[in-house]
């Protein structure tokens, strides 16, 4: 080889940047074409109902010195129960199902980081080392075709979003991160709300308790009557049989009582994140009052409940993924470059003569699959539509849950009041019963049947109370909570407090 060839072979052979120049323009030129449907949120058709103005059970029923949600979600305060506000504030610590969503919205937040990868180029670098065999000798060697080959790339690829599949990949998965972090408020809602009614349910229990310990106390006065009157010989031997079944009956019903008290308790134990074997809760007197709520406009119901607001953010993923579908019908521009060494000795592995490179675009299309992207693009619609069938329901059943407790306050309310005055009635006739009973006017069956009432009429007031509590917790979740499905616009403060709880919990397991 002259001195001339090897210098041509060792100068740098210049670029032409025309044809990558080009390339580029046009990828540019298209990349703000987005093929796919720009999404709209789904309205309530006139078939369906559209949002109404107010609520029909509410039109007629005003709620006494009416207080709104608080702004902070700290609904349950509205009880006024220093010790379900405890309690409450420990199920954002300690619940399993609420570290399982926020697992799930971790998870959704890191497939947005990943489909925004795939706005960059990727770089990777190789290198290997190789000896191998020919079926031919070297004449310069005198060996059987055995050489060495060392080589180091570095490859760069990056696919132009021509068509917008990116986008739409990444406004999908931004979509899922939003309902992932509805549905986290949705859980969280979830187990403030069974916690909340468990304990108001426990508490009425205690005040049943008392009801029963306080019956027990009577019909233990109302036997000893009956042996004292029999001693005497002014009443019969069944009277006192009947007064002390009536008292075993009492003192059996009040047994049964802690059977439920007790297993609520376990319940509360679990949704604070503890085992029952290391929870109780002290018997104590019912200081929870049923709440007035405001009723609030039903369309806001839209940006209230976390649970709408999941919904109605998957329709929106689903209709970007119907983009993705059909930007597969067109072809794909990929940018590709390379450089690095590669020379058949380790000495001169990096020198100059051993350097090789490529440059250039790369236009892909598919011709023919059989109709699996008509397939994708049918399957991506109809998910669409399911979502959308998802969302619409979603949105009827929040309105029936508002309109269910908003009747059963109204409807309750109107039921303590008759109830209550049942009950004065049931007392006073205990009252005059016993009296006559004692002065030998009446039996004692007068006695038994007063009594029975005046229980059953002190046990449907306090059912009728737990009714209420109940009712006032589902209408405050039906409303949202105090929920705003504003505070899905950004989404870092949330995954930052979620990865901050995470870190925590490892590090107090670490510490166990």
């Amino acid at each position: 080889m002259s001195m001339a060839a090897t210098e041509k072979r060792m100068k740098p052979q210049r670029l032409n940047p025309k044809p990558l120049l080009l390339a580029l323009a046009a990828s540019f030129a298209l990349a703000a074409c987005s093929v796919g449907p720009d999404y709209v949120r789904p309205q309530m058709d006139e078939q369906l109902g559209n949002a109404p103005a107010v609520f029909k059970e509410g039109q007629n029923w005003k709620p006494a010195q009416p207080r709104e949600l608080s702004a902070d979600g700290k609904w349950w305060e509205m009880f006024g129960d220093a010790q379900l506000n405890a309690l409450v504030e420990q199920v954002d610590i300690s619940n399993q199902n609420l570290a399982l969503a926020e697992a799930n919205f971790r998870s959704a937040m890191a497939l947005v980081q990943s489909a925004r990868a795939a706005y960059s180029p990727t770089l990777d670098a190789s290198a290997s080392a190789t000896r191998s065999r020919s079926g031919s000798s070297s004449s310069s060697t005198g060996s059987a075709g055995v050489r060495n080959t060392y080589s180091f790339a570095l490859n760069a690829s990056w696919e132009a979003d021509v068509w917008g599949s990116v986008r739409r990949s990444v406004e999908a998965s931004q979509a899922s991160a939003q309902a992932s972090a509805a549905d986290l408020a949705a859980a969280r809602l979830s187990a403030q709300a069974a916690l909340a009614q468990d304990y108001l349910q426990l508490r009425v229990l205690d005040a049943q308790q008392k009801l029963f310990d306080e019956t027990v106390a009577a019909y233990q006065r109302s036997y000893q009557l009956t042996q004292n009157q029999y001693a005497a010989g002014t009443v019969a031997k069944s009277d006192v049989i009947q007064a002390q079944s009536q008292l075993k009956s009492a003192q059996a019903q009040a047994l049964d009582n802690g059977v439920s008290r007790a297993q609520l308790e376990h319940a509360i134990a679990l949704l604070v994140g503890k085992t029952p074997s290391t929870f109780s809760l002290p018997p104590a007197p019912l200081a929870a009052v049923a709440p007035p709520i405001p009723q609030g406009v039903p369309s806001m119901l839209l940006e209230r409940r976390p649970d709408v607001a999941a919904a109605e953010r998957r329709v929106a993923a689903a209709n970007a993924k119907i983009g993705v579908a059909k930007a597969a019908y067109f072809p794909s521009l990929t940018l590709s470059a390379s450089g690095g060494y590669q020379s058949s000795s380790f000495a001169d592995w990096f020198s100059l003569p051993g350097r090789v490179w490529s440059l250039g675009p790369q236009l892909a299309q598919s011709i023919f699959d059989g109709g699996a992207r008509r397939a994708a693009t049918a399957q991506a619609i109809a998910a669409y539509d399911g979502t959308v069938a998802q969302y619409k329901q979603a949105v009827l059943t929040a309105f029936q849950a508002v309109e269910d407790n908003l009747a059963a306050l109204r409807i309750l309310e109107q039921e303590a009041a008759v109830q209550d005055e049942a009950l004065q009635s049931a007392r006073q006739a205990v009252v005059l019963v016993t009296n006559q009973y004692k002065a030998g006017t009446v039996s004692y069956v007068n006695v038994i049947t007063a009594q029975a009432t005046a229980l059953a009429a002190e046990r449907s007031a306090l059912d009728i109370l737990n009714r209420r509590m109940a009712a006032s917790v589902l209408l405050a979740t039906a409303l949202g909570g105090g929920w705003d499905e504003k505070s899905l616009a950004d989404l870092a403060p949330l995954a930052q407090q979620s990865e901050a709880k995470a870190k925590a919990l490892k590090d107090n397991a670490a510490l166990r």
